[in-house]
């Protein structure tokens, strides 16, 4: 598509998908129509022996993406996000994908670091320890300041923007094929899912973006003394170089962490469902990578994030759509539940709105009927997909790293204590959160907003209204604003606020 190369790179995926059994399993699990099993099967099967072998231990698809290299290893985190593509199941499976990669040399760590932040590493640091953790992107050394202080320093991999951006080439190609040979894959935009992942490595290929958000996320969880973050060292950061404090505690992939240490598993469990919701729906800005791998445990219970290089954010409105569709399955009226999705445009004006109310039951009754160990928000996620065709629904592009990061924390707080009841875990921070979103005070707070946007056009009101009265206002283009909307949306806010 943007070169013949990456013809060859889809033929060697192929090649490395058939080698290894992964290419029926992965087609199988996506449900995949027959035009693209058969363009799989042509791009695959005549080339096996070119495909890599991979490591004989690993599930298929693990394997075959784990020898395909870093892209891959990323993508295929990236669709662990998207079950509605591949399915529940194998979604479930890549969720646990590691991105470990052998270490580069210390002393192009070290290089990389003084070009980067223009000074030695004498200068730099007082300390500079060999790498405790290598991923797909970047590794991570601990050293230590002149001050004292103990901190994490993250160093992009040599000639990895290359390396990735070549190997997302292909992936657009594949995604136009599969669009081009079925439309009933349009309604799950391939196209749009590459773009998507070619807009979070570009951001995790710039340091200076997680140093960003982390410290916004850091800003926002401040106050929480349960919940711990790293602050960004910006004078030793830079685009291929991030400097965090040191964060101690116990590495939750450790199992006897938790027992070890003494800390109430059914409190601690819960801590860690309640802030992820807490941080999507009061925050908007949340934590899209919470693994095992990326949390830690104190002695005194608190919860410690790591690694800020995949982030989620929504908007408002969309928080509060998402809360009234949990708070709805939680109380299980599905009437509101389908009312939320219809007003919100997610279900198409032209379906039974009562067929899908309907539907949903079906969805929620037979989660609810189970005991508290077996509800789980990854089964009705599951359920969920499965009715989204039936009803035209459209991928929520906005939601799926919500949802997707919702199943992961319910995956960690249950390996923490397996009887926990998620639902009863989420419900204080939904009901809370409704209440603040759709109570009295939040319809003051969003007639107030209202009132401050509409003063920015104040002084031109009299003239707007002159106009509208003696009808001169001409026809408006599109994005240009319609000024006698703008004049009537004044004097309702206006009429609002009096009441008020």
């Amino acid at each position: 598509m943007r070169g013949p190369h990456n013809i060859w790179r889809l033929i060697r995926t192929g090649a490395t998908f058939e080698r290894t059994g992964a290419m029926k399993v992965a087609l199988d699990a996506m449900n995949a129509p027959r035009s693209v099993r058969f363009i799989a099967r042509v791009i695959g099967f005549p080339f096996r022996f070119l495909g890599y072998k991979g490591d004989i231990s690993q599930p298929p698809v693990l394997r075959a993406i784990s020898a395909l290299g870093p892209a891959y290893v990323k993508f295929g985190q990236l669709m662990s996000t998207r079950a509605d593509i591949v399915g529940v199941d194998l979604a479930a499976e890549l969720s646990v994908l590691q991105d470990s990669m052998p270490a580069f040399d210390m002393e192009i760590a070290r290089s990389t670091i003084e070009t980067q932040l223009e000074d030695s590493i004498d200068n730099l640091f007082a300390r500079l320890d060999k790498p405790i953790a290598a991923a797909s992107l970047a590794q991570v050394h601990p050293a230590t300041l002149h001050n004292g202080r103990k901190v994490a320093v993250k160093v992009l991999r040599p000639k990895i923007e290359r390396a990735f951006l070549r190997d997302v080439d292909a992936f657009h190609l594949g995604a136009w094929l599969v669009e081009k040979m079925t439309s009933r894959s349009k309604r799950l935009r391939p196209r749009d899912v590459i773009n998507h992942f070619e807009h979070i490595v570009r951001t995790e290929l710039d340091l200076r973006m997680e140093a960003s958000v982390g410290s916004e996320y850091a800003e926002n969880t401040k106050d929480d003394k349960s919940f711990l973050t790293p602050a960004v060292i910006w004078t030793h950061s830079a685009r291929r170089v991030l400097t965090t404090s040191w964060m101690d505690g116990e590495a939750l992939t450790d199992h006897s962490a938790v027992e070890r240490l003494g800390v109430d598993r059914e409190k601690f469990a819960a801590l860690i469902l309640q802030s992820f919701l807490k941080q999507a729906l009061h925050d908007g800005l949340f934590h899209a990578d919470m693994h095992q791998g990326n949390l830690k445990i104190r002695q005194s219970g608190a919860l410690v994030a790591l690694d800020f290089g995949i982030m989620g954010r929504i908007d408002k409105y969309t928080r509060r759509i998402y809360a009234q569709i949990l708070y709805g399955f939680l109380t299980r009226d599905y009437a509101r539940v389908a009312r939320v999705h219809f007003e919100a445009g997610y279900v198409p004006a032209d379906q039974d709105r009562e067929q899908f109310a309907q539907a949903l039951r079906s969805v929620g009754e037979p989660i609810f009927g189970h005991d508290a160990e077996n509800i789980s928000m990854a089964r009705l996620l599951g359920h969920l997909f499965e009715i989204t065709e039936q009803f035209g629904m459209e991928t929520r592009t906005e939601l799926i790293l919500l949802q997707r990061t919702m199943v992961v924390v319910e995956g960690v707080a249950r390996m923490i204590d397996p009887d926990i009841n998620i639902w009863e875990a989420a419900r204080p921070i939904v009901e809370g959160y409704i209440k603040d979103a759709l109570g009295p005070k939040a319809v003051m707070e969003d007639m107030r907003e209202i009132a401050l946007s509409l003063s920015n056009i104040g002084p031109e009101l009299p003239e707007i209204i002159e106009r509208l009265r003696k009808g001169t206002i001409p026809q408006q283009k599109t994005k240009t604003p319609n000024y006698a909307y703008i004049a009537l949306g004044a004097l309702l806010a206006a009429g609002i606020l009096w009441l008020f």
